[in-house]
């Protein structure tokens, strides 16, 4: 919480989509905090998953407690996300919770999932919907653009590997965010960029700073081998070949030109056997791939 409010100015709160932290709690959170820090907040699965976004007691009950949480933080924004099940056959059902909701000055931001609502008619059914009833369309941008955006534009990205979540953006994926969110600039008067993968809070840091500074900052001190070691420091050996590619392969390295590559590049090089120790790692990297450092 500490580093959160030293290095950014923004955090989006999942902890209560798994739960209704207490009144204490939340009021200490806001009284730590800065006073121009901002809060926005997840809205509980009770309303999303198990209520499936349908008007009854058990959601409208959770949303009047989001509401109360939001009010404490001084929270302008409320995240609702669905799941990959919630297609667009039920677009009805969460028209009528929003219409049915008593929302006040909140602004609220819909995260919807899954290819079902890229494709055109349902793109433009949601966009039709989300137009009358002002409600932001939350997408990943360098997977689809929002149906549609009202006062704010709210963006929230999970990676690009192949398992969500275990990724880490490169300088090159970071210029190319900017260039997807610079037009929303101009529609919005807000744009929210919220990072939700495993180095969320490392590339937050670099991305303000490259929209700062037009710099970013290095990943790592060292390059080549030393880069290597940074990244692998604080894993436990011994480790298996197949352990070390899962836990750090999709991290990046800064290599000696200044470009940066996925770990997993050299790992996969390795042979199939377990690591006693980073010596012996490095060393083994050493023999198959071109690195110094």
């Amino acid at each position: 919480m500490k580093k959160y409010f030293e290095k950014l100015s923004l955090v989006e709160l999942n902890t209560t989509f798994y739960q209704y932290p207490r009144i204490e709690t939340v009021m200490g959170w806001r009284k730590k905090a800065p006073k121009n820090f901002e809060f926005t907040v997840k809205a509980h699965q009770d309303i999303s998953h198990k209520s499936k976004m349908k008007v009854e007691d058990a959601s409208i009950q959770a949303f009047d407690q989001m509401k109360q949480i939001c009010k404490m933080l001084n929270s302008k924004i409320l995240l609702f996300q669905t799941p990959a099940s919630f297609k667009p056959d039920k677009l009805a059902e969460a028209e009528k919770f929003f219409k049915k909701i008593k929302r006040e000055d909140l602004a609220l931001v819909w995260e919807t999932r899954g290819p079902e609502w890229e494709k055109t008619e349902a793109y433009k059914k949601l966009e039709r919907v989300l137009k009358e009833l002002d409600v932001t369309h939350v997408t990943d941008p360098f997977k689809t653009m929002p149906a549609y955006t009202g006062e704010i534009a709210y963006f929230r990205l999970h990676g690009l590997g192949e398992q969500m979540y275990y990724h880490q953006y490169s300088d090159v994926e970071l210029q190319k965010l900017k260039e997807l969110i610079t037009p929303y600039e101009k529609k919005a008067e807000t744009v929210y960029v919220l990072f939700n993968n495993l180095s969320m809070f490392d590339d937050a840091l670099r991305f303000t700073e490259y929209l700062l500074t037009s710099a970013f900052p290095k990943i790592t001190s060292g390059k080549g081998l030393a880069s290597v070691k940074e990244v692998v420091g604080k894993t436990r050996f011994p480790v298996s070949k197949s352990v070390l590619v899962k836990r750090v392969g999709w991290k990046l390295v800064e290599l000696e030109d200044g470009k940066q590559v996925r770990l997993e590049t050299f790992l996969k090089n390795l042979p199939l056997k377990t690591f006693k120790n980073m010596d012996e790692l490095i060393s083994e990297l050493k023999s198959t791939v071109k690195l110094e450092g």
